[in-house]
């Protein structure tokens, strides 16, 4: 009976115990939908993608600017234009303490331009160039290459309505995509005009439409009243058959805009950037004038768009400063990387450390510390054993990190005073003195 009792109980035992790591297991904390962890095994491709970046603005004079994670959302309602989908449905925005509205940035110009007015940028040089690396958050619907938190990479002109700053920020776009190794790259362009000459077109597209209204979809119906340009961004096919024979802007634009949309196309072609003129290409943003432009790439399925952006001569003066013409254009870095990887363009460095400390008696730990601290006050990477492994388990640590020498400390060799050390790439081995520092250290240099 004793028996079959403490049986039953094991039994149970066991039952709660499997039905705890279950328990935990459905309850384990997850990153939030739409949020993405980026790992060790991924930060060298960041890390390559963001140097590039901050190098090629560099080489044309842009500073890089930074601005908080969150605004005034009456920043982005202005800036936007309300009747975006954006500003209208996925914006994070909530009311701290003090009862005001802050969004999380869903975009990053109207931070740099709100930056721009506040410390009086303009007042101390007459044309800015800035450049930014950051995240960037709007509730929608996760998909390839765009998470809810998302991070971008774009410049900006403040101070000028020359052409050439236009074409600029175009090339700095091709060549940092081009640098990474991207080639099935299209580089689309077009010129949405002044506002005077886009309200024009805008009556005269909406009379295009307005027989066949009851036949375009839902958020389309909604967009002929709001935001009408918008309609061209539609993926419904119905909604394209609909707009091929629509009117164009660009037919309609000011004899100014024109003059300067050939300009920008002039300089394209002198830096041979291959380029087509897209005339139904818009930008979703209120703040937009003359050029804009965007490149997609082949590579990453329906959502295309790598980079876009474009002219925005009145969005200084829609946030409270003064009048100040400004171009610019933002890149997404998760889309980029996923066209590098489907292309499999990226060309990244092996990953290695430069030493890797072998302990071959335990009581040498102390050493081994003592050793490493010298070596990376010195500049060089460094790694050792902190698990009390054998040496066999230490020599695959130092190949999993890549070490190019592994120096061995103990035996013989270190009571004679001396350290071995291999180099990984030919198999040479050296013996050195014990304190001998910087011989160790030139020689993992060379």
């Amino acid at each position: 009976m004793r028996v079959l009792k403490y049986t039953c109980l094991k039994i149970t035992i066991l039952l709660i115990r499997d039905h705890l790591k279950k328990e935990n297991i459905t309850n384990m904390l997850k990153a939030i939908t739409g949020t993405k962890d980026i790992l060790p095994s991924e930060i060298t491709k960041w890390k390559y993608l963001e140097t590039l970046v901050a190098d090629v603005f560099t080489s044309y004079n842009y500073k890089e600017i930074r601005t908080p994670i969150f605004e005034e959302t009456n920043l982005f309602a202005r800036s936007i234009g309300e009747e975006t989908d954006i500003v209208g449905k996925e914006m994070y925005t909530f009311r701290d303490k003090g009862d005001t509205s802050l969004t999380l940035k869903p975009e990053m110009t109207a931070s740099v331009v709100r930056a721009f007015v506040e410390h009086s940028l303009g007042k101390q040089q007459s044309l800015n160039k800035l450049f930014y690396i950051s995240a960037m958050f709007r509730q929608e619907r996760p998909q390839a290459g765009r998470q809810r938190q998302f991070h971008q990479f774009g410049g900006e002109a403040l101070g000028s309505t020359s052409p050439m700053l236009d074409a600029e920020l175009i090339i700095i776009a091709y060549s940092i995509l081009s640098k990474l190794g991207l080639k099935d790259l299209a580089v689309k362009i077009n010129s949405l005009g002044v506002p005077s000459s886009r309200e024009n077109y805008k009556k005269l597209l909406r009379e295009f439409l307005n027989d066949s209204k009851n036949k375009l979809s839902e958020d389309s119906r909604k967009r002929l009243d709001q935001n009408i340009l918008r309609i061209f961004d539609s993926k419904v096919e119905s909604d394209q058959e609909l707009l091929k024979d629509a009117p164009v802007l660009i037919d309609y634009i000011d004899e100014e805009s024109r003059e300067h949309f050939d300009v920008v196309k002039t300089l394209l072609n002198q830096f041979h950037v291959p380029f087509e003129i897209d005339p139904k290409l818009v930008r979703g943003l209120d703040y937009y004038t003359k050029t804009t432009f965007e490149i997609v790439s082949g590579k990453v399925g329906s959502q295309s768009a790598l980079c876009g952006g474009g002219r925005y001569d009145l969005l200084v003066e829609q946030i409270g400063g003064e009048p100040t013409p400004g171009v610019g254009f933002a890149a997404g870095i998760e889309r980029i990387l996923l066209a590098c990887e489907n292309e499999q363009a990226l060309n990244l460095p092996n990953e290695n450390i430069d030493l890797y400390i072998i302990r071959l008696d335990k009581y040498l730990s102390s050493k081994v510390f003592d050793l490493a601290l010298n070596y990376r006050k010195n500049g060089l990477i460094v790694d050792y054993d902190y698990l009390d492994r054998s040496v066999k388990a230490q020599m695959r640590e130092a190949n999993k990190y890549n070490a190019r020498f592994v120096l061995f400390v103990g035996g013989g060799e270190f009571l004679a005073g001396k350290l071995n050390i291999k180099n990984m790439g030919t198999g040479e081995q050296k013996l050195i003195g014990l304190d001998d520092y910087s011989e160790i250290i030139n020689l993992v240099r060379k």
